[in-house]
């Protein structure tokens, strides 16, 4: 990523997170993604100030969370990787909560180049 403030995995989950319940719900605030993600209210504020602070989202007066665009490319990103290894997991026998698992531990660890490849080797197959 270039500029700014680099992202650890934790962080990257919220914004996927706060993605999936912006598609879901259409509005989020931080109660919900606290309910989502199962952590405390506490965790959950450190985080948005973090990401906030790091420009990957803002908080409007009323409290719903907003991913900026910046937010947003790295939330769709790993959406993406996350949809992809489930299903891929899922397609080779593994049963849908060890995928879940499983895909959100490998999203954060492969690199850009590694995905576009196995994406296209995996596309070419079908």
């Amino acid at each position: 990523m270039s500029g700014g403030k680099e992202i650890h995995a934790s962080g990257e989950d919220y914004l996927e997170a706060i993605l999936m319940l912006q598609k879901k719900n259409g509005m989020v605030r931080s109660v919900d993604l606290a309910r989502h993600m199962g952590f405390s209210k506490p965790s959950i504020s450190h985080a948005v100030g973090v990401l906030r602070d790091g420009g990957f989202l803002v908080m409007d007066k009323d409290g719903f969370l907003h991913l900026t665009e910046r937010g947003r490319e790295v939330a769709e990103k790993i959406y993406e990787r996350h949809r992809f290894f489930t299903e891929q997991l899922i397609a080779a026998g593994v049963d849908e909560a060890t995928a879940e698992q499983d895909a959100c531990r490998i999203e954060h660890a492969i690199s850009d180049t590694s995905f576009e490849k196995l994406k296209k080797k995996i596309g070419k197959a079908d």
